[in-house]
């Protein structure tokens, strides 16, 4: 499959579809309707030309394969935490020069509360459409801005602890937000 950068596309293991905005080798940069930007490997895409929508009215309903999609499946229950290979785990890099062109002009409150801000906004949007987990790259320093995420992640139905260390360092908490399916 061959993908430009502004093709229509789709998840197709997840309800996210969007714009390619960036390929970087097998890397897509999808941004969807909200504005949210996602990375995916290209076999994880699926090109959208015509409106699915539009396919919908030229379907048989007597199609076996139609008729297996359209029926629900029984879903095994799975463990909390056992990390399925096509999870979806957005991250969010909290430092300030990532969230804004310039921090001139803005003390350390002010900082501080554009990352809580982010954080809550992100957290917030992971819970609508139910994307499981969330990283939030706060960095080491004085610890002050971790301090915060945490007394803000208790105000939500999650569980938060430290994230890898061999991918993210000592700065970032993983989220786990519990989905009710």
């Amino acid at each position: 499959m061959c993908l430009e950068i502004g093709n229509k596309v789709a998840v197709i293991d997840a309800d996210i579809r969007g714009f390619v905005t960036k390929i970087n080798n097998e890397e897509v940069f999808v941004k969807d309707e909200e504005g949210m930007e996602y990375r995916f490997f290209k076999r994880e895409l699926v090109k959208i030309e015509v409106d699915q929508s539009e396919l919908s009215k030229f379907s048989d309903i007597n199609n076996p394969m139609l008729k297996a999609k359209i029926q629900p499946q029984k879903r095994a229950k799975k463990s909390s935490f056992i990390k399925d290979r096509n999870e979806i785990v957005m991250e969010v890099d909290l430092h300030a020069e990532k969230l804004v062109k310039s921090t001139r002009g803005m003390d350390n409150f002010d900082i501080l509360s554009l990352q809580l801000d982010t954080a809550k906004q992100k957290l917030e949007y992971c819970i609508s459409k139910k994307i499981s987990k969330l990283v939030l790259i706060h960095g080491v320093g004085d610890g002050v801005l971790k301090t915060e995420l945490h007394y803000l992640l208790n105000n939500y139905p999650v569980k938060y602890y430290e994230a890898s260390y061999q991918k993210y360092g000592q700065g970032a908490t993983e989220v786990y937000v519990y989905q009710n399916y």
